[in-house]
């Protein structure tokens, strides 16, 4: 009996150890059963994302042909690309070969021209003793028309006619026409609008000659050389643009303003200096062989209207503050000033004899200034002209014996300048008129108004 209770002892303490194993048993399998689930859980995962990127290797081979095909079409591209370039490159040196040839026959032909000029000044200077000889001075200025006496520092041009009707009305510009101006000595007339064109037209018959194309911008105002070989645009693109009249093509494109170009003019002297100013507070002298700028004058109020003076010496310029103000060309200093309005300047037209300087104003007033000594020789005014904008251009005949401006009202203006008085008012314009312009020829008046419409009258 002691030896089974003996044995029975050791039966229970086996069977205690058995059952520590067994719960230890039990906890380990449990903890390996929740490893399992985690690893199962971690696998599917990986099993997700591996699907996950098998799909963006797909999209990415895709995405990869694409490219693919879409580098080649750029390939493709730029082979053609520089095919043309390669072609260009070949017209841009035959174009080149080109223009040295025509720039040999144009020096050619200035040569010639300069011979006949020379032969035209001789004869004209015998003319010119013979008929001062016999007392009718004024009978030649009639019957030399346009003919330029430089060695006397003026012109003379035949006798203007005070216009009364209207010649022709024609739909100009798109938007608005600002600027006109005539071909020297002749009866075309050159305008620029809003639609960013400048158009050349045949005041006889109302026709369109040419059409210009090329400018960035509203045109503000233009100019034409004193051979009529190029024409000069300022613009609200804050550049000025040159074309060359009988090919139509753009020669220079003038850059350095930082605002809009408001006001241009050439010189009466050489066709080479052109003056410009913008509302970046600047007017600045230009060089058309080299094309840059070649001198910059700062002034603290912004200039509306310019001119150079018959020598090409002097620039007049018109401000906002309503002064006149003469500026040397070489030095850029300022020579005089004087206040020729109570409101900004719109516009400066200087006579042909280049003693006098017709300016206008906002304030409706048309000052007539001696250009040697500032001082005002006229007043011209009426009680229904008011100017439309700071840009309203007015015009001296060319016997500097009438003024024409146009208003706010639709109406042109003219001015005896001896009298001071209304010689006639022409109702054409249903919109306020912009600029006017008088042909060296004595006639047509020219005129344009903000709905682009531009009327020629005699």
């Amino acid at each position: 009996a002691e030896n089974l209770e003996v044995e029975l002892q050791q039966c229970y303490k086996a069977q205690a150890r058995l059952s520590e194993q067994l719960v230890v048993e039990v906890a380990e399998s449990r903890t390996s059963k929740t490893l399992v689930q985690e690893k199962e859980a971690i696998i599917l995962d990986l099993q997700n994302e591996l699907t996950k990127a098998r799909d963006e290797c797909t999209n990415l081979t895709v995405l990869l042909e694409e490219k693919t095909k879409a580098l080649e079409l750029v390939i493709s591209e730029n082979q053609e690309i520089k095919a043309q370039l390669d072609e260009m490159t070949v017209r841009a040196k035959s174009a080149e070969a080109e223009n040295k040839t025509l720039v040999d026959r144009w020096m050619l032909q200035k040569m010639q021209d300069a011979e006949r000029l020379n032969e035209a000044n001789a004869l004209y200077e015998d003319m010119l003793d013979r008929l001062k000889a016999s007392g009718i001075e004024q009978l030649a200025k009639q019957q030399v028309d346009g003919v330029v006496r430089r060695s006397e520092g003026a012109e003379f041009y035949v006798e203007s006619t005070i216009p009364t009707a209207c010649n022709h009305k024609i739909p100009a510009h798109d938007g608005g026409c600002a600027a006109i101006f005539f071909e020297y000595n002749s009866g075309k007339l050159v305008s620029g609008g809003q639609d960013r064109t400048i158009k050349m037209w045949d005041t006889n018959t109302g026709l369109l000659n040419r059409s210009l194309y090329g400018c960035l911008g509203s045109v503000l105002d233009l100019t034409v050389t004193h051979d009529n070989k190029s024409v000069i645009a300022a613009s609200s693109s804050n550049n000025l643009y040159v074309w060359d009249v009988s090919s139509g093509r753009m020669h220079h494109t003038l850059t350095g303003h930082t605002d809009k170009v408001c006001a241009v003019d050439v010189s009466k002297v050489s066709s080479r200096h052109v003056v410009s100013a913008a509302y970046d507070r600047t007017i600045k002298v230009w060089d058309l062989q080299k094309g840059y700028c070649t001198n910059t004058i700062i002034f603290p109020s912004n200039c509306n209207a310019l001119c150079f003076s018959m020598d090409g010496q002097t620039i007049c310029s018109g401000h906002v503050d309503g002064n006149l103000r003469l500026w040397d060309i070489q030095t850029g200093k300022l020579l005089s000033e004087v206040a020729a309005h109570s409101l900004a300047v719109t516009s400066i037209s200087p006579s042909r004899n280049g003693n006098v300087i017709l300016t206008s104003g906002r304030d409706n007033l048309h000052n007539l200034f001696d250009i040697r000594s500032l001082e005002v020789c006229g007043t011209l005014r009426a009680s229904g002209n008011r100017m439309a904008s700071n840009w309203s251009r007015s015009c001296i005949s060319p016997d500097d014996n009438y003024v024409a401006a146009g208003s706010a009202d639709g109406s042109v203006y003219i001015w005896s300048v001896s009298k001071a008085n209304i010689m006639s008012t022409l109702k054409e314009h249903t919109a306020s008129v912009l600029c006017c312009s008088w042909s060296g020829l004595g006639k047509p008046l020219a005129s344009s108004d903000k709905s682009g419409i531009i009327c020629t009258w005699t």
